[in-house]
């Protein structure tokens, strides 16, 4: 029984026509990996156009009073070498959010928790399939620049304020994605 259900399911995803669409919603697997909720929409602005633009936010504070809290958006522009949606694509986008950082394995700033906002542009790259009618799998790496200001308090629970509206200037990789898409 679950191999003739495999089958049938099989047919149904891939015996469409694999066209690329108009529009798309998507969802960033490597952000939902942080616990963050992650969504975007895309859009066929003109032959080999599209407007992408996704958003995460994450609300969470962990035990160890761990935290990556954050809300960002990021619009982007692609340009498709074949048709939309489908295969190569090279990209410019924006991007800003709000960050509350502390206590994290790993940080770009040093101990202490973080309290700031960003902004920045980059340029990216990436492939797109079209797996079936309605469903494809993306990814997507860029690079950039972003500038931050921020305050940064010295420890991760108490108020103890140690630097106020600090600048920080960061150039590096500013997008990677693998995203699940579903086509209208």
């Amino acid at each position: 029984m679950r191999k003739q259900l495999f089958t049938l399911l099989a047919i149904l995803l891939f015996s469409s026509p694999l066209t690329a669409q108009n529009i798309a919603t998507k969802t960033n697997l490597l952000m939902d990996a942080t616990l963050s909720f992650s969504a975007g929409a895309e859009v066929k602005l003109a032959p080999g156009w599209t407007f992408d633009l996704s958003g995460s936010y994450n609300p969470w504070t962990l035990s160890e009073n761990r935290k990556w809290k954050h809300w960002m958006i990021q619009p982007e522009f692609r340009f498709w070498f074949r048709e939309s949606f489908d295969g190569w694509f090279i990209a410019g986008h924006a991007q800003g959010g709000v960050y509350n950082l502390g206590n994290l394995p790993f940080s770009l700033l040093g101990n202490g928790r973080y309290e700031g906002w960003f902004v920045g542009f980059g340029l990216a790259g990436g492939y797109q399939w079209i797996l079936s009618r309605h469903f494809g799998l993306e990814m997507e790496i860029g690079a950039g620049y972003n500038y931050s200001r921020y305050d940064r308090y010295r420890c991760e629970t108490c108020g103890e304020k140690l630097e106020e509206d600090m600048p920080y200037h960061y150039l590096g990789p500013t997008k990677a994605s693998l995203a699940v898409i579903y086509y209208f």
